[in-house]
């Protein structure tokens, strides 16, 4: 026979109650900053890897993981990633859990995610002495001389060699057309003295700039999304017209036709979302017939496009398009659209990556 007997008696439970209230909680150690931002990284990259949809639902695991380890102000982050995530309803205004339809993600969360992505991404291998080959499909609509609406060709294929630090003569190479040289000195022509005969020479391009970037210049870039957003519109003021807009155009240029660091990426997918206007788009699809989620912002009836893997977060392609009828087409018309297919570092122009002695 069972001779034990509970000892645990409602008064010892009311008093044991009790002392818990008054006792202190227990101290949270602080976080080297290094090791907080590692941790943020983790644990974002983990909520990531937990969003297909095939995975179970589970209610708590990522509210747990992001009380236990994550610092307030990477918990903030990891939300927004969270939303996406099926595992988790979404949140109303109250903090309870909706159990409506999920809602859809802003340009906020949408950037943050492709910002986490490239963060993770292998580094660029270019050496100062190699080139950047980048190879895409494009198309951009052209009007007839005579008048009348644009019209979009079928997508070509595009490939560039760009010089890593800009000292060397690149190549421009599209389906259907004649090779381009991209050389570093302009050509032109000199008079010596009044009634000489004009005498060939060069002149040295442009320095390095967010609107004529080489892979070193990106390569020191700020990583601070504010710092990197003032550069850019400071390189892109002009007169009239959208500044947010010319800011915009320009990181979607960076974006596909440069090869930064994976935290210059990861930067400028964060300044692009403090530029005010910056919308999603459920649905969208680039130059290769790949769909995808799309941010977009809208000026002087065109919007701009980025196209993202619903998956993986990877840049896909740009589109841009008529928001209003005009003299160039009906409301809806693409004017360009485009696919990055890849990128690499090779040793000579010409080269592919895989090829021997690339």
């Amino acid at each position: 026979m069972n001779t034990s007997r509970d000892t645990h008696s409602p008064l010892d439970e009311l008093l044991r109650g009790e002392l818990t209230e008054l006792l202190p909680p227990p101290p949270v150690p602080e976080l080297e900053p290094d090791r907080e931002h590692a941790l943020r990284y983790a644990v974002l990259r983990d909520a990531l890897a937990a969003a297909p949809a095939t995975r179970p639902r589970t209610r708590l695991a990522v509210p747990r993981l992001v009380r236990i380890a994550v610092p307030v102000a990477a918990g903030a982050l990891v939300a927004g990633v969270v939303v996406l995530a099926p595992a988790e309803a979404p949140a109303g205004p109250s903090g309870r859990v909706s159990t409506g339809q999920p809602q859809a993600p802003d340009a906020g969360r949408v950037l943050s995610r492709a910002a986490l992505a490239a963060a993770g991404a292998p580094a660029p291998d270019a050496r100062p002495q190699d080139f950047v080959y980048v190879k895409s499909l494009v198309a951009h609509a052209g009007r007839p001389a005579a008048g009348g609406a644009a019209t979009l060709p079928p997508a070509r294929q595009r490939e560039v060699w760009l010089s890593a630090d800009g000292s060397r003569t690149g190549l421009l190479r599209e389906a259907g057309a004649a090779d381009s040289v991209l050389s570093p000195r302009l050509p032109v022509y000199e008079l010596d003295h009044r009634g000489a005969s004009p005498r060939p020479s060069t002149l040295e391009a442009a320095p390095p700039s967010v609107t004529n970037p080489t892979h070193t210049y990106v390569a020191t870039l700020s990583t601070d999304p504010a710092a990197l957003l003032r550069l850019v519109r400071e390189e892109t003021h002009g007169d009239g017209g959208d500044d947010d807009q010319r800011a915009f155009r320009a990181i979607g240029t960076l974006l596909a036709e440069t090869w930064a660091p994976p935290k210059v990426t990861a930067a400028l997918y964060e300044a692009a979302a403090r530029i005010p206007g910056v919308t999603v788009l459920p649905a969208a699809e680039d130059a290769a017939g790949r769909e995808g989620v799309a941010v977009a912002r809208t000026a002087d009836g065109e919007q701009t496009q980025w196209i993202f893997d619903r998956s993986t977060s990877a840049f896909l392609g740009e589109r841009t398009v008529l928001t209003e009828t005009t003299a160039a087409g009906r409301k809806g018309t693409v004017l360009g659209v485009s696919a990055v297919l890849a990128k690499a570092a090779v040793a000579r122009t010409g080269d592919l990556p895989g090829a021997p002695g690339a």
